[in-house]
């Protein structure tokens, strides 16, 4: 079984790193420091944390050392990100797998951070958690509750199982295919781990349950990442996909009556369904406000009769 690091506790200390892009606005690392510590947290950052190299926050080896520093530092318990964008999987190569292990703890991230999702859970077999950042959550001081409330069970609750969606209000939930999956929970943005295919980093997928979403990726493309996944051999291993809430997915030249042209959930159920596995879309995570955190490695359940993720 894959690593759970120990939950985090009132008065716990924070660290904040950049493995990607930096902040546009060096002011909201502060606005969601200031946040975090009103939840009762401690705050440190690391040295390179307002780092700007191009459209990189800092050097490879100041990113990566930041990361590694906040690792190995017992004084630190979590680690929080503080945005995507690009450049996390420049740092695959220079981490020390070995000291992640040794040392687990908390790590949060999404999107370009998938990367280290991948990375840790394959090279380190610790689990990490697919959930909000500084930049795009934190740093709103009218963060949803359903979003907060989901942050801290998660990382400060031991719990018995619970949905991903309690609290949720939304009605984007959509069953696609019935049934139950059960199996390690896996995956990310789904651009990010197209590209970790070939590479040490490559997550197992084989009898685990495929959590996706992205953003900004109209139909074809979409379809053209699934396609690979297929031609990879890779998705007619998993037990059943869950997919979140795809924001700017959806291709805005269809029109009523015009040329045809796939819709995203077109491109699912083409794409998927064939496998013969549950499949549910419009589940609460992604680059979204109302976005769930997820245990990359945890054991869950996919209710594809329900439409339900179970941690």
């Amino acid at each position: 079984m894959p690593i759970r690091p120990p939950s985090l506790k009132p008065g716990d200390t924070l660290g904040i790193v950049s493995p990607a892009s930096p902040a546009p606005d060096p002011r909201n690392i502060d606005r969601a420091a200031a946040n975090l510590e009103n939840l009762g947290f401690k705050i440190t950052f690391a040295p390179n944390v307002r780092k700007r190299h191009g459209f990189l926050a800092g050097s490879d080896r100041e990113r990566a050392s930041d990361l590694m520093q906040m690792f190995v530092n017992p004084r630190v318990h979590g680690i929080i990100c503080v945005r995507g964008g690009y450049g996390t999987a420049r740092l695959l190569p220079l981490l020390d797998y070995k000291s992640i292990r040794t040392n687990a703890k908390m790590f949060v991230g999404y999107s370009d951070i998938t990367a280290l999702h991948c990375a840790f859970l394959k090279k380190a077999n610790l689990i990490s958690f697919h959930g909000p950042m500084l930049n795009s959550d934190f740093s709103d001081d009218n963060m949803p509750d359903f979003s907060l409330q989901s942050f801290l069970r998660v990382l400060q609750q031991h719990r018995e199982p619970c949905s991903i969606s309690e609290g949720y209000q939304g009605d984007t939930v959509k069953i696609l295919r019935r049934g139950v999956a059960r199996g390690q929970l896996v995956g990310g943005n789904l651009s990010i781990i197209c590209t970790m295919i070939g590479t040490p980093w490559q997550p197992a997928l084989k009898g685990r349950i495929l959590f996706l979403e992205d953003l900004g990726e109209q139909p074809y493309r979409v379809d053209r990442m699934l396609t690979h996944l297929l031609n990879c051999g890779l998705l007619q291993q998993v037990t059943g996909v869950a997919i979140g809430v795809n924001k700017d997915c959806e291709d805005p030249r269809i029109k009523k009556g015009g040329e045809y042209r796939q819709t995203l959930e077109d491109v699912f159920r083409d794409r998927l369904l064939p496998l013969k596995v549950p499949v549910v879309m419009g589940l609460p995570f992604g680059h979204v406000p109302l976005n769930a955190t997820l245990p990359v490695g945890a054991n869950a359940l996919l209710d594809g009769n329900r439409g339900d993720l179970i941690i």
